[in-house]
């Protein structure tokens, strides 16, 4: 019996084979009907072989010769003590040599013999793993109709094969082993595709499910083939000299075993023995052969699992206590996870799994186990860690149909959860800013930038108990060549932590600067508002520019504003807080933006050089009509101004919005009531209707 042939009767999840029925489990009960007739037929067929050479008489031929005794006794030897390997998924994988021995029989002695010797070794086989009669005789059936095909081509060519004795005939002898050998390993693989379809329960046209096997095992069993006629040969010259073929095989062996184990390192995560990210792609094609055809195929939820807090770890305690959590995680995710499910650990402290399940709320059964798994510490070096994560559910084929689609929805969701500080999200379109058509559109954002084409608008803020202009704020304005106008948010949404985004706060220092000489050259001193992002208050880049941008101009600090959204308080402060100081430091005023729609401390309101707060527009649209809104705005303001911050309303529309905010005690109000957003070359003829403070 050649080839390998795996221990235990389930496979490998994420390493599907052709049709490997020894490594599948039972067949469902409405199979089995079909699989049994199928066995039954290859009986019936290595039988009919079987009697076709005990009438000829090829079989009594065959066993009155000592070489065959001997090359059959070494066959099952060889079968009883097989190498054995690591394979796939960590389950043993036995070598089987025997097919060596059975060729080159049926090269000397026939078809008979063969089938018989062969099903010896198949049944010792079948002893050594623990697998049914039935199985020992289905997988013996195999070989024995692989070896008639095989024989049929031996009959064709020489009835003498190894009596030759000129050039020409020894050619045509190799032709006809050649073709043998190829017959019969082509016969055994479409044999076993067979059963590993009625075994998967899978349609016939379902050509998907019959991938080839790792090349490694077809080299190996093509060379167990090819070494039996060298064995043949030497068994004819003198039986003496069999035994040396096990040198070679074992030879052949070794380096079945390493390419073996290469695939399998090149499926499975070193660190934890779980599959890595090829190993869980391959699982993922397994459950789903049929991805381009979502109607016809089975539904399965992947899971991202992202550790929390692990780099501390590693900074406190090591990277080896690190790996050793690591190792920990991986233990309890597979315990966590179903049979029929494939946990892997894609890098770093990200994990993964794909199971077979249909429905969001399965997924999330999966999801809550998994937490449940790893809600009791562990203990390293004398200290308890306890293990957090965030996990992230895509569902195919609602999520996407292929591997990289559905991981990266994950992701999203995964990425999404952390940000929230929820342990679980599933993945919503609605909240992916990062589609292909976002991508496309930031290219285009990327290359407008380059080219000059997005421009800045000021709109104007106004002192609300004098009605003066106060100050502008410089807002982005980009009209797509096909889309048309597009939102500043948008944009800044999908520029947020890409290289794109330094590039606009790079823009937008340069031009404010420079419109701000350009309007105290012509009389204007008014204080102008500019936005920048988290990542750009990463370092002292920005305050570097910015300094260097106002020395160049002349422009007095006091006249630039940064304003910074709340949510930037929600990240690591202490990283951001030099940057923010820094800033004050050079005159630059820092105002507070969207407050009331982050979950910033009141502390980060007492510790930061802040000299304004800027009232989100969802609360100021709604104080009209919303109590709880109006009460916001209110405290909003006598917070502000106990802290002595100036207090802006964003999005005054009416006026009677205005008046609420005057008796509110706001100072500055910006919107479509007193301006739209306006090219800067545009502002001064627009004071020139407007009042300007005295």
């Amino acid at each position: 019996m050649g080839g390998m042939f795996r221990i235990g009767a389930s496979p490998a999840p994420w390493a599907p084979r052709i049709g490997e029925l020894e490594q599948q489990g039972p067949a469902p009960r409405r199979e089995r009907p079909l699989l049994a007739a199928y066995g039954l037929i290859l009986v019936l067929v290595a039988a009919v072989g079987l009697l076709l050479t005990l009438v000829t008489g090829a079989f009594a031929d065959g066993v009155q010769h000592p070489a065959f005794w001997l090359l059959a006794g070494l066959a099952v030897i060889a079968d009883a003590r097989a190498f054995i390997a690591t394979g796939r998924r960590g389950r043993p994988v036995i070598v089987c040599p025997s097919l060596c021995f059975s060729f080159a029989i049926l090269l000397c002695w026939g078809l008979g013999p063969a089938i018989a010797v062969q099903a010896v070794a198949a049944a010792v086989v079948a002893w050594r793993m623990r697998l049914p009669v039935t199985r020992a005789v289905l997988m013996a059936a195999q070989f024995a109709v692989a070896s008639t095909a095989a024989f049929g081509v031996l009959a064709l060519g020489s009835e003498e094969l190894l009596e030759t004795i000129n050039v020409g005939d020894a050619l045509r002898d190799a032709a006809s082993v050649v073709g043998a050998a190829a017959v019969w390993l082509v016969t055994y693989q479409l044999l076993r595709a067979g059963a590993g379809l009625l075994a998967r329960n899978a349609a016939p046209q379902n050509v998907q499910v019959l991938r080839p096997v790792p090349t490694y095992e077809l080299l190996f069993i093509a060379a167990l083939l090819l070494l039996a006629p060298v064995l043949a040969v030497t068994a004819y010259m003198s039986v003496a000299f069999v035994p040396l073929v096990f040198v070679p095989l074992y030879a052949v062996e070794r380096m079945a075993r390493l390419a073996a184990e290469r695939d399998l390192m090149a499926r499975r995560d070193p660190l934890t023995s779980l599959a890595n990210r090829t190993g869980l792609a391959a699982a993922f094609a397994r459950l789903r052969p049929n991805g381009n055809e979502p109607a016809h195929d089975p539904g399965l939820a992947m899971l991202l699992l992202d550790l929390n807090r692990f780099k501390y770890v590693n900074d406190a305690l090591g990277h080896e206590v690190g790996d050793r959590l690591l190792v920990a995680v991986g233990q309890r995710l597979r315990s966590a996870v179903p049979e029929d499910a494939v946990a892997a650990r894609l890098g770093g402290d990200e994990f993964a799994v794909v199971a077979p399940v249909t429905t969001e709320t399965d997924a999330r059964r999966l999801a809550e186990a998994i937490t449940e798994a790893m809600a009791t510490p562990v203990k390293l070096e004398g200290l308890q860690v306890d293990i957090t994560g965030s996990i992230g559910i895509a569902l195919a084929p609602q999520d996407g149909t292929d591997f990289a689609t559905v991981m990266r929805h994950a992701d999203v969701a995964m990425y999404l959860a952390k940000q929230r500080g929820w342990p679980i999200q599933a993945y919503r379109a609605e909240d992916d800013h990062n589609s292909p058509e976002r991508l496309a559109l930031l290219s285009d954002f990327r290359h407008a930038l380059q080219m000059g084409e997005v421009a800045l608008h000021y709109q104007p803020q106004v002192d609300l108990a004098g009605g003066r202009v106060v100050g502008f704020e410089a807002l982005l304005r980009w009209e797509h060549p096909t889309q048309g106008p597009i939102p500043p948010y948008d944009l800044l949404k999908i520029a947020e932590h890409t290289p794109v985004m330094r590039m606009i706060t790079q823009r937008v220092i340069d031009e404010v600067v420079a419109q701000q000489a350009r309007w105290l050259a012509a009389g204007v001193e008014l204080r102008t508002s500019l936005n920048v992002s988290i990542p750009d208050l990463h370092g002292d880049e920005i305050v570097t520019q910015l300094s260097e941008r106002l020395a160049h101009h002349k422009v007095p600090a006091e006249l630039i504003q940064v304003e910074v959204t709340e949510s930037a308080l929600t990240a690591d402060l202490a990283q951001l807080r030099a940057t923010i100081e820094g800033l004050a430091k050079a005159g630059v005023a820092i105002s507070l933006d969207d407050f009331g729609t982050g979950y910033s401390s009141l502390q980060h309101l007492r510790r930061l050089p802040l000299s304004e707060i800027k009232i989100d527009r969802s609360f100021v649209a709604g104080i009209a009509h919303n109590a709880d809104d109006a009460v916001i705005v209110r405290s909003t303001v006598d917070l502000a101004r106990a802290l002595g911050f100036r207090v802006v309303a964003e999005g005054v529309e009416n006026r009677y919005t205005a008046r609420l905010l005057t008796e509110a005690g706001c100072d500055v109000a910006q919107g479509y009531l007193y301006a739209p957003a306006m090219p800067g070359d545009a502002v001064i003829r627009w004071l020139g209707h407007h009042p300007t403070p005295a």
